[in-house]
């Protein structure tokens, strides 16, 4: 025989209802947090990769001033561009501060 609660329903099956329940609510936090998971993983990947091309951009522009800023390309270009030259020890002017 089955003992019945006041409302018509066995004793276990609210409890059982309950626990249902929170195991599904279990199993669709734990889905949610998953998914979640991916989401974040994905975009940290992304700013990875952005991160690396910054780098080598980085790594490319100092190089490139590093040309730009070379004594004998200075030099060449003051010779030719500015007709500047080094002046003789004649030449040279000591001032007193």
């Amino acid at each position: 025989m089955i003992r019945r609660a006041r409302d018509g329903m066995p004793s276990g099956s609210l409890l059982m209802l309950v626990l249902f329940g929170l195991v599904l609510g279990s199993s669709v936090a734990v889905s949610w947090s998953a998914h979640w998971n991916r989401k974040l993983l994905n975009q940290q990947y992304a700013e990875l990769s952005v991160r690396d091309k910054a780098q080598a951009e980085w790594g490319r522009l100092i190089l490139e001033q590093s040309t730009w800023t070379a004594h004998s390309r200075i030099e060449t270009l003051a010779s030719e561009q500015l007709q500047m030259r080094i002046p003789e020890p004649g030449e040279v002017r000591m001032v007193a501060p």
